[in-house]
């Protein structure tokens, strides 16, 4: 509020009684922000260490301050039939709009996420336009003469202010669905940061220079303090971010302890302007206590009423409603005031920096013509004005802000169930409650009654992935797959893009016996967003398993692509990486691509080197020695063999070194090594292999039974000689082969 925008190309008031609006202490603490450090500290202390009690005392000062400023705005504008006509535009014709919006939002929920961004994104911009107000305010009031340069300089400082938060705000993904971001790059948004904190600095500097060195610090109090509120509103938080443990979420700027600063200083501000327009148009029954009790019994109205009362008629859900009357009340208030608070505007202007007795005179009201309808109009008006009426009407307000007070109470005490479940008597249609009332049974064990209250809360809100994905998860936790296959079907009728739903689907799919289903489910998650790694990767496996390696070779370089990329992603392991390139390499084998093979193989062996992971690195030099093999490369494939023998003790996987050996022993069976060297290494897997009656060990036998029966009698002396038989058979010249 009290936007400066004069026309002159300087200001010059003289010095007025005082330069303060009520007290100094009272002054710089609320009016000027001083307040703002200790108050931002003592929250970032009590929200982690008194959740429960900090978000039900932060809920109830919204109710004394958050909404009673929206409230001061429309007292304002509403007030008398003079204002009202002067802002007829935004009074009528805007908050018409702004209500045809609101049964919008409510029949189309697509719609919320933008409105709700403006909100977010437009908030700022709102404190930081009053901010800057009430330093220009301060300024005059002190009877110093601002240039037109001085005005320009310190509006840049402010806006660049905003601009780095909104850039902040703009930096890579949102992580709230109801708040859109373009995703900006930190390596672009993290210079612009640095040079707009920068230009903050500077244009301060050089709009205060001159005003400090000819006015006196002293007189300069206000509007300093107002400067460094911005600072540490806008720029500190910013710089702050930089480092990635300082994340703010951006709600904290519309809806955290800078809204109820922001609040205060309104009010305070606002009480003042009114208690002087009541004087200065000898109002004599204006009183301020009538004021403050009109705003917060006002603000209850604007926001408690409408949500209850949808939730109740038309089964809507609570919160959404709540979130859509919150946006819309707060789009109207920033629309509204930025009309009505100028000091440009003469009336403003004499009443918030002039401190003498004289005023603006009150414009008299014109006369209106009466129509046949004039007297229906005053017998309404006069019982609408009745004091019994009134005060009726404020009980009603008091005592339902009340109620709300206590189900926000209830339904906030996380892992109360008792405490959450009273709540949801009070109001069934809440979505995000139900959803807590889930979460605190899954913590009590009762997973049936949790699947039911998240079931409940999709019904509420069907509109809400978050839920529909919640829900479903916890059908899959308690075994209950065919209603979570379901669940999915049902969920991509509302939501067909949603590609953390298409790959679920595609898992439970698979699992239930569905693969053709499940690999059009991955596809189609593919299509939405190619840059999921695990859609990438079930699908190729998927393929594999179809006997399709041409079809599932490009996924798995997808995956491989993006898990590089992406080395945090918990299904870019590394062990999965080496996996999907052995994977890989098979599939150019089976399409006949040996030099992509090759090359895959080389770089499973690689990764699994540098991961220290031996099983995987005999894994990969196994299947490099089969392509060796194939391509004539006996030396090398035997190298292959010999290098993947000296890891598998490492590994400490019996099985998978039993049927390396074997698959060296059939090595040199078939490239004429000695038989006994052959038969060496097949007793070696047999031993490995001994109590083991999994698939693959009765053909060990049955090789070694055949390799006893072609050496005869000198079977015996080679299981005597078993030792230097092995080693013999991994140290075997390349000449051998």
């Amino acid at each position: 509020m009290a936007k400066s925008q004069p026309q002159s190309n300087s200001i010059a008031v003289a010095a007025p009684a005082s330069a303060w609006i009520y007290k100094p202490w009272l002054d710089l603490l609320v009016g000027c922000g001083a307040w703002s450090a200790p108050l931002l500290a003592v929250a970032m202390w009590l929200t982690p260490v008194h959740p429960h009690a900090w978000v039900v005392g932060f809920y109830l000062l919204a109710i004394i301050f958050n909404y009673p400023h929206f409230m001061a705005t429309i007292y304002r504008a509403y007030h008398t039939r003079e204002d009202f006509e002067k802002y007829k535009i935004f009074t009528l014709h805007v908050t018409l709009l702004l209500i045809l919006t609101g049964i919008l939002l409510h029949a189309s929920y697509r719609f919320l996420p933008w409105v709700f961004t403006l909100y977010i994104c437009w908030s700022p911009w709102h404190y930081t336009g009053q901010n800057y107000g009430l330093l220009m305010m301060f300024a005059r009031r002190s009877g110093a003469t601002v240039t037109q340069a001085e005005r320009r300089w310190l509006r840049a400082a402010f806006v660049a202010s905003y601009l780095m938060l909104l850039a902040s705000f703009e930096t890579g993904g949102s992580n709230d669905a109801l708040i859109l971001s373009l995703g900006l790059p930190a390596k672009v948004t993290l210079p612009a940061r640095i040079i707009l904190g920068a230009a903050f600095g500077i244009f301060a500097f050089l709009g205060f220079r001159r005003l400090v060195r000819h006015a006196g610090f002293s007189a300069m109090v206000a509007p300093l303090t107002r400067l460094l509120t911005q600072f540490l509103w806008f720029v500190l938080p910013t710089l702050l971010e930089l480092r990635p443990e300082y994340q703010i979420p951006q709600t904290r700027y519309s809806s955290g302890i800078l809204a109820v600063l922001h609040s205060a200083q309104y009010i305070w501000i606002t009480s003042y302007y009114q208690q002087r327009e009541a004087r200065a148009k000898s109002r004599s029954g204006w009183r301020m206590t009538g004021y403050l009790l009109t705003l917060l019994a006002g603000g209850i109205a604007l926001f408690i009423p409408g949500p209850w009362l949808v939730s109740y008629l038309f089964h809507y859900d609570f919160t959404t409603s709540f979130l859509i009357f919150t946006a819309l009340v707060n789009i109207h208030h920033f629309i509204l005031d930025g009309a009505i608070w100028k000091l440009r505007d003469s009336r403003v202007s004499s009443l918030l920096v002039d401190r003498g007795k004289a005023s603006a005179p009150a414009r008299p009201e014109k006369a209106l013509k009466t129509d046949p309808g004039e007297t229906r109009r005053r017998l309404g008006a006069g019982v609408l004005s009745a004091p019994a009426f009134r005060v009726a009407v404020a009980g009603l307000l008091f005592l339902w802000g009340g109620i709300d007070q206590v189900h926000f109470a209830l339904g906030s005490d996380e892992g109360n169930l008792a405490s959450l479940q009273r709540a949801a008597d009070m109001n069934p249609y809440d979505s995000m409650l139900q959803a807590r009332i889930a979460s605190a049974e899954t913590q009590a064990g009762e997973r049936d009654e949790a699947v039911t209250a998240l079931t409940r809360a999709v019904e509420i809100s069907p509109h809400n992935a978050a839920l529909q994905h919640s829900c479903a998860r916890a059908m899959i936790e308690d075994g209950r797959y065919e209603d979570a296959y379901e669940r999915y079907q049902q969920m991509l009728t509302v939501f067909p893009n949603d590609a953390d739903a298409l790959v679920n689907y595609g898992l439970l799919a698979m699992r239930l016996g569905h693969p053709d289903e499940a690999i059009d489910s991955w596809k189609r998650a593919v299509g939405t967003n190619p840059n999921q790694p695990n859609a990438q990767l079930y699908l190729a496996e998927a393929l594999d398993q179809k006997g399709q390696p041409g079809a599932a070779a490009p996924h798995w370089t997808a995956f491989l692509q993006l898990a590089s990329a992406h080395p945090d992603d918990p299904v870019a392991s590394a062990t999965q990486q080496i996996s999907a390139a052995i994977q890989l390499g098979d599939d150019e084998t089976r399409s006949n691509n040996d030099s992509a093979a090759l090359t895959e193989y080389q770089s499973a062996i690689s990764m699994a080197e540098r991961a220290g992971d031996a099983r995987f690195e005999s894994l990969a030099l196994a299947h490099l020695a089969d392509l060796q093999e194939k391509a004539g490369d006996t030396k090398g494939a035997a190298l292959s063999y010999e290098r993947g023998l000296a890891f598998d003790p490492k590994a400490a996987d019996p099985r998978s070194e039993a049927f390396d050996w074997f698959n060296y022993g059939q090595f040199l069976r078939r490239h004429g090594l000695p038989d006994e060297l052959a038969y060496a290494c097949l007793l070696r897997a047999e031993s490995l292999l001994r109590g083991d009656s999994g698939q693959g060990t009765a053909t060990v036998r049955a090789a070694l039974q055949e390799m006893e029966s072609h050496l005869g009698k000198k079977a015996p002396a080679a299981r005597k000689d078993l030792p230097p038989l092995l080693s013999r058979a991994t140290n075997l010249p390349p000449s051998s082969f």
